[in-house]
């Protein structure tokens, strides 16, 4: 299979990636920035880490589908963040990644996002045993309520990966300030209940260098000599 190789599973479209890769290499699941696919996956590859298929699923309604519960939006005339994470992790589980494995042959599944994509991709650990692990880069864990929800959930993925620009805490917007205290509160507390959990620090804004970012957050759960910082 020449990658990317583009199909429509669960009602979205989904670009696959390296899917000539080995029979059993990891799957990662990638909710597509802006479909920015492909830049994530020229990223990786640039990095020589391990193989693996990279399925990148396009959704409507990132504020919907991704968000765990309803918020009010926190820009003028944005729109409110819906409640919809529960029945797009079901379509995952259900739907989506059965498929992918048929298809591609792999068998360990992983999840990567940025921005709403990675929180939705730290609260999905959280809610099932489907992945092995989780890159959430630039997480918007400035979500109200999200750091009082990590500290009564349990992840059960063993391998997490945090990261965060550094200038990203650094805005007008009052919510969205408050993003750094929440990233170090939630790795803190992470630390002692996931066998290897990491945060990054990356230069600049939420918009710098993303697909870099994003291919680092990648080759940090797949890569065997990850090791938790405690």
């Amino acid at each position: 299979m020449n990658a990317p190789y583009t199909t429509v599973l669960g009602g979205m479209p989904v670009k696959i990636y390296g899917g000539d890769a080995d029979p059993g290499s990891p799957l990662v699941i990638y909710h597509a920035f802006e479909e920015d696919g492909e830049s994530v996956w020229d990223e990786y590859r640039r990095l020589g880490a391990p193989d693996c298929v990279m399925a990148a699923v396009e959704t409507d309604d990132w504020e919907s589908e991704l968000s765990p519960w309803v918020c009010a939006p926190v820009f003028k005339n944005a729109p409110p963040f819906g409640d919809g994470a529960k029945a797009h992790l079901a379509k995952l589980e259900g739907e989506v990644i059965p498929e992918l494995k048929r298809i591609t042959g792999c068998k360990d599944v992983y999840i990567c996002g940025y921005s709403l994509g990675g929180l939705f991709a730290l609260w999905a650990v959280c809610n099932t045993r489907a992945f092995s692990g989780a890159a959430a880069v630039s997480p918007s864990v400035w979500f109200p309520g999200f750091e009082e929800y990590i500290r009564t959930a349990v992840p059960f993925a063993p391998k997490i990966y945090l990261s965060l620009g550094d200038r990203e805490e650094k805005t007008r917007n009052p919510v969205m300030a408050g993003v750094g205290d929440s990233i170090r509160a939630i790795h803190a507390f992470l630390r002692g209940r996931v066998p290897e959990c990491t945060l990054e620090w990356n230069e600049g804004n939420h918009f710098a260098f993303a697909s870099r970012r994003t291919a680092k957050g990648i080759a940090w759960v797949l890569s065997e000599s990850g090791k938790a910082d405690k």
